[in-house]
């Protein structure tokens, strides 16, 4: 009968000439190996393809290897992005990346969160905003690894990292009044959400600059979705038809405004100049192409996804909180500039 050929970390072992604890060591890193038998080992790995069961390196390092990313939306194009740039980050760490839906109303992000921990990933991205106090002081008990995307959650040996939303909004604010556009709306998605309060924010301060008052009916608040854009911008019009612009918080919102807006019998940018925020992919390809804000969404991701490293590898877990601004940039395009016909 054959004798049959060791596996796995056996075979390593058998191939260099050295003890299966010694390629364990290796491995792991938990004892000093010498340079030489180190080389042996990992050529014999190199050589069989070895690759170790990542649940055996997570009852030795007590680390699941494992990071998840919250958000409130996963059909917001924008969220996967931030996805694909934290997986460009974690993956050659290897660290496997979970994305977890935790759509609104917030019960159901409480219940995302309580998954969440229970398989004990190593690292938390979060990205929504419908958090309770109690979510986060569970979060803190558990003393896993947080980074936040767009405010400081105030949890110890957290991160976050935000894109400048308030000087985005006024960079669009302020292309349209140098176009003439003086009767500007603003149309916002769920009116606590932090990005919107932000973006809000930017909007009042740059038209109060420029000394246009601002009031209550200027804003309406609702979803950051296409059908969010459709009613706000019913709502803005049964306050007052004399809107020549509107501004929205994310570009959803801004392609379901020009879709109603049309409906209406309103061209864009014709009768009214519309903006939105983010720079997916859509807002290039509608009629009139959408001028937005580039909010650079991969970017995003890979910053968080390095903070959550360096993390990792503190041993004071009481160190700074580190907050990380990114840049943005303004992308003019058709929706607020005439038509060729119109010039």
């Amino acid at each position: 009968m054959p004798t049959k050929k060791p596996s796995g970390i056996a075979a390593v072992a058998e191939e260099a000439g050295v003890s299966v604890s010694t390629v364990s060591q290796v491995l792991g890193g938990n004892r000093p190996v010498s340079a030489q038998t180190r080389t042996r080992v990992e050529a014999a790995i190199d050589k069989l393809d070895y690759r170790p069961h990542p649940g055996a390196r997570s009852l030795r390092s007590h680390r699941t290897e494992s990071v998840a990313l919250i958000v409130p939306d996963i059909t917001n194009p924008f969220y996967p992005l931030v996805a694909a740039g934290m997986q460009d980050v974690l993956l050659p760490a290897g660290y496997l990346l979970s994305v977890n839906d935790a759509a609104l109303p917030s019960a159901n992000i409480g219940e995302v969160l309580r998954h969440v921990l229970a398989r004990r990933v190593d690292g938390i991205a979060l990205g929504t905003y419908g958090l309770s106090e109690a979510d986060l002081a569970r979060i803190a008990d558990s003393g896993t690894r947080v980074v936040a995307l767009g405010r400081d959650v105030e949890i110890a040996g957290s991160d976050y990292v935000e894109s400048d939303d308030e000087s985005g909004f006024a960079k669009v604010v302020e292309h349209l009044l140098s176009t003439g556009r003086r009767r500007i709306a603003f149309i916002g998605g769920e009116e606590n959400a932090h990005p919107n309060v932000l973006r809000l924010r930017g909007y009042r301060s740059t038209l109060s600059a420029a000394g246009h008052a601002t009031a209550a009916d200027d804003a309406v608040f609702t979803a950051f979705t296409r059908e969010g854009g459709r009613e706000g911008v019913d709502a803005l019009f049964a306050r007052n038809g004399g809107w020549d612009a509107v501004v929205c918080a994310n570009d959803l919102i801004a392609i379901g405004a020009i879709e109603r807006l049309r409906e209406l019998g309103r061209s864009v940018p014709g009768d009214v100049a519309v903006t939105g925020y983010d720079d997916i992919d859509a807002a290039a390809l509608i009629s009139p192409s959408l001028t937005t804000v580039e909010n650079p969404a991969r970017e995003i991701g890979r910053t968080a996804a390095r903070l959550l490293l360096t993390r990792f590898a503190e041993t004071d877990e009481g160190a700074a909180t580190q907050h990380i601004t990114l840049s943005n940039r303004l992308v003019i395009r058709g929706s607020t500039a005439p038509t060729p016909q119109e010039r």
